[in-house]
């Protein structure tokens, strides 16, 4: 992931939490403390997704809550809750080979959108993870993606 650089226009909290994700070698990172408003405070499981720029074709990092699936990683669409999908997102769409990053492990995968009964599923195992997502939906009249990834071995 050296050529990639940090997705333009993040957050301050998400842009320190990523450069600590990186500069450790995801040893100081991996596992994110946060106090998101009206709930307790929580520690995430974080992993950072390497997507290719669907306009500019550069590699872009994110960092991002994620749930586990088996082999796979289950990741949320949500910005928040905005009206629009991340650019990660729309990133994916257009390219649904990535990189991931979990703890100190680094591996290539495939993006996939779940649908149907696989989404409503893992809908339920995301809001587990970080019951906020409610809140987002709530805000949106988008339907926030489910994302799985794949490892690609």
């Amino acid at each position: 992931m050296t050529e990639a650089k940090l997705a333009p226009h993040l957050p301050d909290w998400m842009q320190d939490h990523a450069r600590r994700y990186l500069s450790s070698g995801g040893t100081d990172g991996h596992m994110y403390k946060a106090s998101p408003p009206g709930y307790p405070a929580m520690t995430v499981p974080s992993l950072l997704l390497t997507t290719t720029g669907r306009k500019s074709g550069e590699k872009f990092i994110f960092p991002l809550f994620y749930g586990q699936v088996g082999d796979s990683y289950l990741i949320v669409a949500s910005k928040g809750g905005a009206p629009e999908h991340p650019g990660w997102y729309r990133n994916i769409l257009a390219d649904p080979n990535v990189e991931i990053q979990v703890g100190t492990a680094r591996m290539k995968a495939r993006a996939r959108t779940a649908a149907g009964e696989e989404r409503a599923r893992l809908w339920e195992k995301a809001l587990e993870f970080w019951p906020p997502y409610a809140d987002y939906q709530r805000k949106t009249e988008r339907e926030i993606p489910v994302v799985v990834l794949d490892p690609v071995r």
